[in-house]
């Protein structure tokens, strides 16, 4: 490369830095360099590819070396980017050692080596003995066992854990010398666990070799410096039995990086092109079934730094390699040794150049070796030389200072060498006062600013290459001062405050405020705050909560200075929670309790209150205490009246003069001591059931008052008047009635009752004595005058004469109806209960007999039957629908026309036709027995369904199915067409009694043109 003069140096280096700001310039740096390899030779691609690749500005181009010449490129060697193509490679002609070079107008670097090799195979030219070599496992140790004789021991060997021992063929032989095992050619089936198995012949006892944790043999160093850019391999090799599984991690959390490769089983993990990223803790990690173990180890990026340094100023750069043995330094630049010159400085990895020209600029590489191999790290040096310029940080064009205050004036022009700094104001140039002071990075310092130090200020800065100057102004502005400062408060929860913060100032200048919440800014845009803008910045809380208590501070903003005030606000609420409650002594009705305070939120506790819950009751509930209001100083009391044999928690919470504080944590759940029962059943009653028996009921024991385990009641009775109690005790506690029976109690018998309850503690009280009467007797009498009447073809009505009170002990409470078909059992008569002395009965058959019977119903069961009476249902009705219906519709007239239906013999006449209309308006019309048309005037605007049927005394016939009428025009009459002699036609209170010589009756609708008459009307021709 042509090394250039100084001159042209600094022209280019002045051009650099002019298109600095286009593109980021920099000599070549290694993105991918070759490495060792081998490669086969095969006849069907006949090419060979070594990588290298650079990145750089401008792009690098490339040369190569072999075996430390540079190589000529021709038909065998071409470069692909800055990649080596090997055409038609020869084993002899093409091995070696291989070296990239990258060079740019800012220097060169050179690659680390890299040997290639050449795999060739080629035909035996002797013949090799046959061997057998010994499988080596050196988790598992077998050796004889110590014996009288060696016959009496034999060896065998298990392959994977299978039940069945390793089969010795021509390829396996186990001696049994040494236990050994050997495998004469290795295949990749004899791949796994193999496990050493001793039995002794003469006692026919087997010990197996023992399964062992992992270990690991083999580690990388646990510091290992790796230069950026080269490749580093971990290797991890673990003992174990079985055989330990290697897997590899980052302690970091981060995952593995995609370039990684491992191999050798995972015992080897290979990070090339290593980069800072890469640095950090690798764990390799041995597991088996026994156990676990892990190595680690911590890989440091060792990298030389691209610098940009001034002209004259001093260099150095530290280098460090590790491996075994000690590697030695070399320094290149640009891809040659470097020159040592006097001022040159190289001890082992360090470099030192001082005073730098523009001719130690370059590419350096720093170069470690030792007989395994040599690895790489390369940096840029660029030697900037330029007069000072302020382009890119001139002096503030304008600065507002507040009088009184302090001003910093930077000068930091880009010089190289650095620049000497003058200030001056207007025409005369500054020099330190007790006001004034010029610091030595250039910086220009006004302390206690006054009006008169306003104006223009000039940093002046030159350099052998030449000087530059740039201008700012000063202004001076007067302090702001906060006049009205907010003042510490106190408040009670729920209130609102107003904290002040007016100011004074320069008018020239708009104040911000600021308002901070314990350091927090509040966010005045919330509900909670609201904050004025203006001279004054004064802030409202609202609605004052416990979390509001703290320091606010009012900070006020300008563009020349900032001020501030501060103040406390103590918000008084509710106490806090108590805490540590604990629960002492407890009997059968009293717990004692302890607790301790809590936070009493500014406001004194002046009392605390007890509260409790057990599984029975509805949330928390008050208890009774002793004192009975526990005062504020006070942090024990003892709750009474508590139900024995309960599980219960309890609850402090304290008050104060603001208010009820929220409730402490509640304590374990505990039970209270059992007792004898106090509580009596309640609503003692009875009466009822069949003859000879005597209920009595009553109201349960809540579990929560039955005070102990095995609970009951006992149930005692006696007839009135006599002295002698009969007792049965009932041992289940949800017992709620008890029936005596004795055929010789006479019914409706009184009997004195009461009912007592236990437990296992003893027998506790029982209630208040009641009379109770035994059952009554079932009515002794049918009732009698049983009559019917048919209703049509399916329906009877059946009355009959109540039962008189003196023909039964006690209160009737219904009637049972019995009906049968003639024929049939009484047994198969279908049942009906009523109340009253009358009964529809439904559903029958039409023409058929029926025998009916009623029977008398009290609380002890049903009296005798009556003498069954005879019914006949009438016929059915006509099965036959109406037929031929024909229908004309003239403007909203509908006019319809039907056949006659003819009753059969088995069937009842028919007695008229109905005709039902069926539309948002429903209604339906009967017709005597002649009439089969008629004419409908209905309102339009509506579809209409029309159905006909027969009537007749067994009820409705069949239906003629709907028939549809579309929707007709409006009007408001109805007409009905037919014959008649007299009509009678209900509808509230109007009456038509007669129509002489008419074929027409008209009925006028309301002015809606609804037909509301329709709904309920009933039109019936009678002869």
């Amino acid at each position: 490369m042509k090394m250039l003069l100084p001159w042209e140096l600094l022209i280019l280096l002045s051009l650099t830095d002019c298109l600095a700001e286009r593109s980021a310039r920099h000599g070549p740096v290694f993105t991918q360099e070759p490495s060792d390899s081998v490669f086969p030779l095969r006849s069907e691609d006949n090419k060979v590819f070594i990588n290298c690749k650079a990145k750089g500005n401008p792009v690098p181009h490339y040369k190569w070396k072999v075996d430390g010449g540079y190589i000529d490129m021709d038909l065998n060697y071409n470069l692909v980017e800055g990649n080596l193509l090997i055409n038609h490679p020869h084993a002899t002609h093409h091995g070696g050692v291989y070296q990239c070079i990258a060079t740019n107008v800012f220097g060169t670097i050179v690659s680390r080596e890299a040997k290639v090799h050449f795999a060739t195979l080629a035909d035996f030219v002797m013949s090799l003995a046959q061997v057998s070599l010994p499988l080596l496992m050196p988790t598992i140790l077998c050796g004889r066992c110590l014996c009288s004789s060696p016959a009496e021991i034999k060896y065998s060997w298990v392959f994977n854990g299978r039940p069945s021992f390793l089969l010795q063929d021509t390829r396996r032989f186990v001696s049994q010398r040494t236990g050994n095992l050997y495998i004469a050619k290795v295949e990749a089936s004899d791949v796994g666990n193999y496990t050493c198995v001793v039995r002794n012949m003469m006692t026919n006892a087997t010990a197996y070799s023992s399964p062992t944790p992992p270990k690991i043999e083999v580690q990388f160093p646990e510091s290992l410096h790796v230069t950026k850019g080269s490749s580093v391999k971990l290797e991890c090799f673990a003992l174990g039995n079985p055989v330990p599984s290697i897997t590899w991690r980052r302690t970091d959390g981060n995952p593995l990086p995609g370039k990684i490769k491992i191999n050798h089983s995972n015992g080897v993990l290979e990070i090339p092109y290593f980069r800072p990223e890469d640095a950090g803790v690798y764990e390799c990690v041995a597991e088996n079934s026994r156990g676990k173990n892990v190595a680690k180890g911590q890989l440091w990026v060792q990298t030389l730094k691209d610098v940009h340094m001034a002209i004259e100023a001093n260099l150095q750069w530290e280098c460090k390699a590790s491996g075994k043995p000690k590697p030695v330094y070399r320094w290149l630049k640009n891809g040659e040794p470097l020159v040592l010159e006097d001022r040159i400085l190289v001890e082992g990895g360090r470099l030192a150049v001082p005073r730098i020209n523009l001719l130690d600029s370059g590419m350096y590489q720093c170069l470690a070796e030792n007989e395994h191999g040599a690895i790489y790290a390369s940096a840029e040096l660029k030697v900037v030389a330029s007069s000072p310029d302020f382009s890119s940080s001139p002096v503030k064009k304008s600065m507002l200072i507040q009088r009184g205050g302090e001003v910093i004036m930077e000068c930091r022009p880009h010089a190289s060498p650095r620049a000497s700094i003058s200030w001056r104001r207007g025409g005369e140039f500054l020099k330190d006062s007790t006001r004034r002071t010029i610091m030595g990075d250039g910086t220009l310092r006004i302390s206690n600013i006054s009006e008169s130090d306003g104006g223009r200020y000039t940093c002046v800065a030159r350099n052998p290459f030449g000087t530059s100057s740039s201008t700012g102004t000063l202004v001076v502005k007067e302090p702001t001062k906060i006049t009205v400062p907010p003042l510490s408060v106190d408040a009670t929860v729920g209130e609102s405050i107003v904290l002040p913060c007016e100011v004074s100032g320069d008018s020239s200048l708009d104040p911000t405020f600021k308002w901070f919440f314990n350091v927090l800014l509040i966010n005045c845009t919330l509900f909670l705050f609201y904050c004025h803008q203006g001279s004054a910045g004064d802030l409202m809380v609202r609605n004052i909560q416990l979390k509001h208590s703290g320091k606010y501070v009012c900070m006020v903003h300008t563009v020349v200075d900032s001020v501030s005030a501060a103040a406390h606000l103590i918000v008084r609420g509710p106490p806090g929670a108590p805490e540590g409650l604990i629960v002492g002594e407890i009997t059968d009705s009293t717990a004692q309790l302890s607790w301790e305070s809590g936070p009493d939120h500014h406001s004194p506790v002046t009392t605390y209150s007890i509260q409790a819950r057990t599984p029975f009751s509805i949330g928390w509930q008050a208890v009774r205490t002793v004192p009975d209001s526990v005062p504020g100083q006070m942090f024990h009391a003892t709750v009474i009246d508590l139900n024995p044999w309960v599980d219960y928690e309890f609850r402090v919470v304290a008050s104060n003069n603001v208010g009820v504080g929220e409730p402490s944590m509640q304590s374990k759940q505990i039970r209270t001591k059992a007792a004898v029962p106090e509580v009596a059943p309640s609503n003692v009653s009875g009466g009822g059931g069949r003859r000879g028996e005597l209920v009595i009921q009553w109201e349960p024991i809540p579990e929560e008052l039955q005070s102990g385990e095995e609970f009951g009641y006992v149930v005692a009775f006696r007839p009135l008047g006599t002295s002698t109690w009969k007792q049965t005790v009932l041992a289940s506690p949800d017992a709620s009635r008890y029936t005596f029976r004795n055929d010789s109690v006479p019914p409706l018998s009184q009997f004195e009752v009461k009912v007592g309850v236990y437990n296992n503690k003893g027998e506790g009280p029982s209630s208040h004595v009641v009379v109770v009467y035994s059952a009554e007797e079932e009515p002794s009498e049918p009732p009698s005058r049983v009559w019917t009447r048919t209703l049509s073809a399916s329906e009877i009505e059946v009355y009959w004469e109540p039962i008189t009170q003196t023909a039964s002990s006690w209160k009737i409470i219904g009637y049972e109806v019995l009906c049968w078909e003639e024929g049939m059992q009484e047994s198969d008569a279908e049942m009906v209960r009523v109340t009253d002395t009358a009964a529809l009965l439904s559903g029958l058959k039409g023409s058929t007999v029926y025998l009916i019977s009623v029977r008398a119903q009290n609380s002890a069961g049903a009296g005798p039957s009556s003498p069954a009476v005879n019914v006949t249902t009438k016929k059915p009705p006509p099965s036959q629908p109406p037929g031929n219906i024909e229908w004309n519709l003239t403007n909203s007239k509908i006019f319809l026309s039907w056949e006659h239906v003819k009753a059969m013999g088995n069937e009842s006449e028919v007695t008229g036709y109905k005709v039902s209309v069926v539309s948002v308006i429903a209604g339906s019309l009967k017709t005597r027995k002649q009439m089969t048309s008629m004419a409908l005037q209905v309102p339009s605007g509506e579809d209409y369904l029309i159905e006909i049927k027969a009537l007749s005394d067994g009820g409705d016939g069949s239906s003629s199915g709907p028939i549809r009428i579309p929707k007709m025009s409006s009007k408001r009459e109805l007409f009905l067409s037919f014959t008649i002699h007299r009509m009678n036609f209900w509808h509230n209170r109007f009456k038509v009694s007669r129509v002489p010589s008419t074929k027409f009756c008209l009925i006028t609708m309301n002015p809606t043109g609804t037909m509301c008459l329709l709904k309920s009307v009933f039109v019936f021709f009678r002869s």
